[in-house]
């Protein structure tokens, strides 16, 4: 199999105190799976839904690492709130930022929402694992993915040892 049809292995982790304890439903982590299977259909998706415990995300981020997810999307908790913690708990467990990736979020975000700016996700490696914050809003999070989605596709295949380069 090459890079583009070969079986992968993804998760869309929703990072919400209210959703985790049943207050609110969430909407943007299926968003964000549901645009996974329509670019990656071969790949298998794991979802799961956290609290804004940072010690519990970084935990979780690790756990997908060490069984080798390609690509983990945290969904919320990357504001200015008090419990906002998620892009401190990616920190923690990247060895290699992506910049880009977050700025081309933020950037497209910024069009139709001036407070997109306001997001502080980050994105990054961990030995093969790309991870990358997505804004909680199923909007946010579904419009910041679409920004990155060709991004992210020659990123998993260059991960995986594509060699072309456009």
């Amino acid at each position: 199999m090459n890079a583009y049809n070969r079986l992968m292995l993804f998760a869309v982790l929703t990072i919400s105190d209210r959703c985790s304890q049943g207050l609110m439903a969430d909407t943007a982590g299926p968003a964000v799976a549901a645009l996974l299977t329509r670019e990656w259909p071969q790949a298998e998706i794991r979802t799961a839904l956290l609290g804004d415990d940072e010690d519990a995300i970084v935990a979780s981020l690790e756990e997908l690492v060490r069984v080798n997810v390609e690509l983990v999307l945290t969904v919320g908790g990357t504001g200015l709130g008090p419990r906002d913690r998620t892009p401190e708990a990616a920190r923690r467990v990247i060895d290699r930022e992506a910049p880009g990736l977050a700025e081309a979020m933020r950037a497209k975000g910024a069009e139709s929402n001036p407070y997109a700016r306001l997001s502080r996700g980050v994105a990054g490696l961990r030995a093969s694992t790309l991870i990358v914050n997505l804004p909680g809003s199923r909007r946010g999070a579904e419009e910041s993915l679409e920004a990155i989605l060709a991004l992210l596709r020659h990123g998993l295949e260059v991960m995986a040892g594509a060699q072309n380069h456009p």
